[in-house]
């Protein structure tokens, strides 16, 4: 299922959306955080973004996983190396980005109103921008290692 489309691997057609969607989201959700004057602005995007960026992460896994097996599994040697580092950046990527995507959520949901005091949204808020950060860094070397692998 996640392996080729059209004849081609799916990997290097579907990275691009969590490579360019996950920095997305953590600024976003960031910005939404530290900044409550965006709010109205971003509410839309950072909750549109939150179940998106999660699934395209794990497409993104899944379709290299299926590319590893189908044209990588008897390779040694330095390229194994570079192709199991790549691969190790994609679990912590998968459960960052779906944790963030939780919290933007929620912050959405307890920054609308009065329903929750201020504690509970400088909670939320703090705990969003640290897996934001967490994610930028995942993604950054996901993306890094995987071009690494690809073009050395």
């Amino acid at each position: 299922m996640f392996d080729e489309i059209l004849g081609l691997p799916l990997h290097p057609l579907v990275v691009h959306a969590a490579v360019v969607l996950t920095p997305l989201l953590a600024v976003l959700a960031a910005a939404y955080a530290l900044a409550p004057r965006t709010r109205p602005v971003l509410t839309w995007a950072v909750a549109g973004l939150a179940p998106v960026v999660p699934v395209s992460v794990f497409v993104a896994q899944e379709s290299g996983e299926a590319l590893e097996e189908g044209r990588f599994a008897s390779v040694e040697g330095q390229l194994r190396e570079l192709i199991d580092e790549h691969t190790g950046f994609g679990t912590p990527l998968l459960v960052v980005t779906f944790v963030l995507g939780v919290l933007s959520l929620a912050l959405v949901y307890v920054t609308r109103g009065d329903r929750f005091g201020r504690p509970a949204q400088l909670a939320v808020s703090a705990l969003t921008v640290v897996l934001a950060v967490a994610a930028l860094y995942y993604v950054v070397r996901a993306g890094h290692s995987g071009a690494v692998a690809v073009w050395s």
